[in-house]
């Protein structure tokens, strides 16, 4: 069976057909991330003793990459915004911005991963440190995704604007509910695992 793109809302679900694709895909998700973090939890739960995320892992730069991927959000929203007020040129720069912070937040795991691998810590080490590494490998892979994504629409995918705005600022806006996840699941995974 072959759903034809939308680009207005249709009527039997309020939604255009991609929009309400990117909202089943992260139920999906949210089912993927919930059994992690519920996984972790009866874990910690049940041990006698757990070690604190603060005791073994680096606050200060996950506080950092909570600021850059809080503000990657807010680019992504503008950028999204910018094609709303017809500013292709905006669009490009704040769509620019929000990759340039994945990058960022990327770049600093690597060299929080690294501190960690110079001090003997690996994923065999304890529950704990397996389960940080499981789960903010797997984050890291779906910031890597929206990379992808965001760069395909900032470059050659932009030349979408020309022939159908409508079409392209409707991928936009999925990409950054995409992103928002994203954002939305490290929101959650800083304080489970470096503050408690």
């Amino acid at each position: 069976m072959n759903i034809p793109y939308t680009s207005t809302a249709r009527l039997d679900t309020g939604l255009y057909n991609a929009k309400l694709g990117i909202w089943l895909f992260l139920a999906s998700e949210v089912m993927l991330f919930g059994a992690l973090f519920s996984t972790y939890v009866l874990l910690r739960v049940n041990a006698p003793t757990w070690p604190h995320g603060y005791e073994l892992l680096n606050v200060p730069l996950a506080t950092l990459n909570t600021i850059v991927l809080i503000s990657s959000s807010v680019t992504m929203v503008m950028s999204w915004a910018s094609l709303m007020m017809k500013k292709f040129g905006k669009f490009k720069l704040y769509m620019g911005l929000t990759i340039l912070l994945a990058f960022v937040f990327l770049v600093v795991k690597y060299f929080e991963y690294t501190a960690k691998f110079e001090h003997h810590l690996f994923p065999s080490t304890n529950t704990f440190l397996a389960i940080y590494f499981t789960i903010t490998a797997l984050h890291g892979l779906h910031i890597l995704g929206g990379i992808v994504v965001n760069t395909y629409l900032w470059g050659p995918g932009s030349k979408m604007w020309q022939n159908d705005p409508q079409r392209f600022t409707n991928r936009v806006e999925v990409a950054g509910l995409y992103w928002h996840f994203v954002d939305l699941v490290w929101i959650f995974l800083f304080p489970v695992l470096y503050l408690l």
